[in-house]
């Protein structure tokens, strides 16, 4: 094996790159990896018994065992680990090599480092990789971003070890420079939107209509059949069904109402405000995960600002109908804001991403895969220039089918004092970008009376001021 000239090496042999690792081995590649921890080292060799694998803890062995160009795969946390681990791999890499962060980097983390490596005469891809360890095991959905010089050369790897949707893999090249990482960022805030959408009716439906855990998981295996079939549903279903082993109650109920995050929707949140970009849906997720931080002060607030003890104004059958509808309408608001958002991203970072390739890499393999997104991918075929989703007559008929429950849904969560943040959210946001005229003339008059700052007219071009204490 010491002679062995291997296809692809991955640093960073923790439950993701081992997985990874070995779905390539699965796949006919020799491959071989990295880790200073002797222990994942020997879990690669039992795991990848009989496979094409090699395990190394020297920088220097490891790279010299990958065939030229060299490509190597770092799956180590975003941030200083990845400047860490390129600058221990610097000294032994040629020119023509090139290097692939497959963590959840910051988009401007990874331009910095192409312009670095670049100038080394290396390359670097960002890569944003979606799926958790089973899918990085089984097949993950991908999101490179970079030449399409360095693509090519992993292209036969990552294609063969990706999900695939009626045969065809999800992964695809985002673009340039940070796309792959950009693209992933927005997969995250779409999925930070999506999952509060289905916490806030699993919430509904618990505290609002009363109904079991059991009662919750039925409804939304139904509705996993129909049209909202995605992965996000399908977990919740499992969730709300599994036991503990400890009590033998619902562990769900046992489980701290404290959600933790790693920074990627707060990522896209930023850059969106950056970009004028509004993407409501996914902004109050964030901020939702933030309410459910402060645990202790909310506790004390259910004392002093007691909420209306009134229940949800609907019966039970009818309620399950609205909410069916709401959680529909709003997952396509979700992914419009996002795809919407990433439309303005490409041209001001300059991508060249495609929104249909975009929507084929997500059917399959990662965690917002849904059936909406065959829908999407159509919308997009149809009109690559679609500036948002909802401009799309098919899922503009969708959401116009379904919006007066949306609107119902909302409601009942109001009357009886249940958070429904991106729901509520959602159906501002349609009405937002439908209405032809929006309050914001005052607030240009208001800016001006202040500050000074000007404003526009309807009647006339250019910018005007008024001194309007003279009036």
């Amino acid at each position: 094996m010491a002679e062995t000239q291997y296809d692809f090496g991955m640093v960073g042999l923790g439950t993701m790159g081992r997985a990874l690792l070995l779905n390539m081995a699965d796949h006919g590649f020799a491959v071989a990896g990295l880790d200073t921890d002797t222990g994942k080292v020997d879990a690669l060799h039992s795991e990848g018994s009989g496979k094409p694998v090699k395990g190394f803890t020297s920088a220097q062995e490891f790279v010299q065992s990958i065939r030229k160009p060299r490509a190597i795969m770092m799956l180590v946390p975003a941030g200083a680990p990845v400047d860490a681990v390129t600058h221990s791999l610097a000294p032994y890499l040629e020119a023509g090599d090139f290097l692939i962060d497959g963590g959840n980097s910051y988009f401007k983390d990874t331009d910095r480092r192409v312009k670095e490596l670049t100038a080394q005469g290396l390359g670097f891809i960002g890569m944003g990789v979606s799926g958790g360890e089973s899918g990085a095991r089984r097949g993950p959905s991908m999101m490179p971003g970079g030449t399409p010089e360095n693509y090519e050369r992993i292209r036969p790897i990552v294609e063969a070890v990706a999900a695939k949707y009626d045969g065809e893999p999800c992964v695809a090249l985002m673009g340039s420079g940070s796309a792959g990482h950009y693209v992933k960022t927005v997969h995250n805030g779409i999925e930070y939107g999506v999952m509060q959408l289905i916490s806030e009716i699993y919430d509904v439906m618990k505290r609002g209509i009363g109904m079991s855990n059991a009662e919750i998981a039925d409804v939304l295996e139904s509705w996993n059949q129909a049209e909202l079939q995605s992965f996000l549903v399908e977990i919740s279903v499992v969730v709300l069904r599994t036991k503990d082993e400890i009590t033998g109650k619902d562990l769900v109920d046992l489980i701290s109402d404290k959600a933790k995050q790693k920074g990627t929707g707060k990522w896209t949140s930023q850059d969106a405000m950056d970009l004028g970009m509004p993407i409501p849906t996914i902004d109050v997720a964030v901020a939702a995960r933030e309410m459910s931080g402060l645990k202790d002060e909310r506790v004390q607030a259910a004392k002093t600002l007691k909420p209306t003890t009134a229940g949800y104004p609907y019966p039970k059958e009818d309620a399950i109908a609205y909410l069916r509808s709401a959680l529909h309408v709003s997952m396509l608001l979700s992914y419009a804001q996002g795809l919407a958002l990433l439309r303005e991203a490409s041209k001001e970072y300059g991508y060249g991403t495609n929104l249909e390739t975009v929507a084929k890499v997500w059917r399959a393999g990662c965690i917002i895969r849904s059936a909406s997104l065959e829908t999407i991918r159509a919308a997009y075929a149809a009109n690559p220039d679609l500036p948002n989703l909802l401009m799309d007559p098919a899922i503009a008929a969708i959401v116009l089918a379904h919006e007066a429950n949306l609107r119902k849904a909302v409601i009942g969560s109001i009357q009886c004092s249940m958070p429904a943040p991106s729901l509520s959210a959602s159906i501002a946001y349609l009405d937002g970008y439908r209405s032809e005229r929006l309050p914001a003339n005052l607030i240009q008059g208001q800016r001006d009376l202040f500050g000074a700052h000007t404003y526009e007219r309807l009647d006339m071009e250019g910018s005007f001021h008024t001194h309007w204490e003279n009036q």
